[in-house]
């Protein structure tokens, strides 16, 4: 490039497009030189340059031609994008961060992915994962941990961790990923980046490695609100081959709003600078005229209890295609973690244990549902706290995966009621670590999210920061 600095957004990406500033061939070239540079982060699983600069080339053809609405018709044009490796790539491996697919190559792509070309985005990789979406710190991974930017030693969160890392780092202007329990909030919270976590049914999963189908969110990220809002316009809607997906008229922001903070989740064992930036966070929406008042979600205490049980429920179901008889290798090859929960699945899925345990996690679900319904009555949204602490260390909690799982507990109870949820960064703690929050609404108030989540970064004259490499 003309200029070595990549653009940070992605209306900056345009605006030098347009303008000649750079061309989008220019553009895949520094992103391929900062993700060949930065190759110890382990954000990408497989690289796509031969794809990348087709469409890079593509994009320049469009511009050259000076077509006009160029931006209506390709609202993504020239935007580089890692997709996390459960999003189906024809002709480019998809693993699921696991052995079993390690040369499976698609012959279709994601409804996503598709999308997001057709708009103009250009294809940089596939990003690491914990395998099959299953983890809250990125380590899980079949092929190494993928590493926090802000510091080597530390988790990127996950399991969208190489996503959430490429983002952070500027190896990708926004990426995809899935969240199930928190896998697209978490890492971005552990990597000071947005992350939305769309309502249940409003993105298809077609095409997308399923976890747990109940559960599964599609969604992304990137360096501002007004980036992920796109993106998820883009993505947004019905396409016939996911059921669960219909074109719904979505909540609009009103001109007085007012915010709930749960009392749940400002519990024993929340980090001091998580919950004292978390309140922070909250006294400017209060200073920009948002009011302020106490919800309660009294069966939040229940969420990791219940998800545990219907998640690996899913998961084992979801699991068993794997046999490797059509394609993949065998099932010697799924990692201890993926084990771990087909056998938890089983377990709660066997007669006997169907109706005491599965039957009444769906029960208390219920009520969770409940609760937010409850909440969203009185308020137009929920502030709360990502994870209970900043990202932890590389190694910390990978000997104790109840420790581990508890890293979801207050990004899992969104997934179980179906509801969107806006990760925002918010500045750092001591150590240097990222430190954020969370806005979750009801159904389909993506609309309101966007709208509080602009406002946030306007009053607090929000920057993006890179980190030093």
């Amino acid at each position: 490039m003309k200029n070595t600095n990549i653009p940070l957004t992605i209306s900056e990406t345009q605006e030098g497009l347009l303008k000649k500033r750079f061309s989008a061939t220019e553009l895949v070239d520094a992103y391929l030189g900062k993700i060949n540079k930065a190759k110890d982060l382990n954000a990408y699983i497989t690289v796509c340059e031969d794809e990348a600069y087709k469409k890079a080339g593509e994009v320049d053809r469009l511009i050259s031609d000076n077509l006009p609405f160029i931006l209506e018709n390709f609202p993504l044009l020239g935007v580089g994008i890692g997709h996390k490796d459960l999003f189906l790539t024809k002709g480019i491996r998809t693993t699921a961060a696991s052995k079993v697919l390690e040369g499976f190559i698609p012959v279709y792509s994601a409804t996503v992915v598709a999308r997001m070309e057709k708009a103009g985005g250009i294809t940089l990789g596939k990003t690491n994962c914990d395998a099959w979406a299953h983890g809250a710190s990125g380590e899980n991974s079949d092929f190494g941990p993928t590493k926090n930017p802000w510091d080597g030693k530390f988790v990127p969160g996950g399991s969208s961790s190489g996503s959430a890392a490429s983002v952070a780092a500027g190896l990708s202007l926004v990426a995809t990923g899935t969240d199930t329990g928190g896998s697209i909030r978490q890492p971005a919270n552990f990597c000071g980046v947005v992350g939305l976590k769309p309502t249940y049914g409003a993105v298809s999963r077609y095409g997308i490695v399923a976890m747990a189908s109940s559960l599964d969110s599609v969604g992304n990220f990137g360096k501002s609100v007004a980036d992920t809002e796109t993106v998820f316009n883009v993505t947004r809607g019905e396409d016939g081959r996911d059921s669960t997906v219909k074109n719904t008229e979505f909540v609009k922001p009103r001109a007085k709003m007012k915010i709930g903070i749960p009392k749940e989740y400002f519990v024993e064992g929340v980090d001091k600078e998580v919950a004292e930036s978390v309140i922070a966070a909250s006294k400017v929406f209060e200073k920009a005229g948002i009011e302020l008042t106490q919800v309660s979600l009294p069966h939040t205490k229940y969420a990791m209890s219940v998800y545990y049980i219907v998640q690996p429920a899913e998961v084992s179901s979801n699991l068993g295609r794997y046999d490797g008889i059509r394609y993949g290798n065998p099932r010697a090859d799924f990692g201890a973690e993926a084990k771990r929960r087909i056998m938890l699945g089983t377990y709660v899925l066997s007669a006997g244990y169907y109706d005491a345990f599965y039957l009444k996690a769906q029960k208390v679900r219920s009520m969770l549902i409940k609760d937010f319904e409850d909440v969203f009555d009185k308020v137009d949204a929920v502030l709360a706290p990502v994870s209970p602490t900043p990202a932890f260390e590389l190694g910390e909690k990978t000997a104790n995966p109840l420790k581990m799982y508890l890293a979801d507990i207050f990004t899992a109870p969104a997934n179980l009621a179906g509801i969107p949820g806006l990760a925002l960064p918010s500045g750092f703690n001591k150590e240097g670590l990222p430190l954020g929050f969370q806005l979750l609404g009801p159904r389909f108030s993506e609309p309101v999210l966007f709208e509080l989540g602009k406002l946030y970064e306007k009053e607090t004259d929000y920057k993006i920061v890179l980190p030093n490499l």
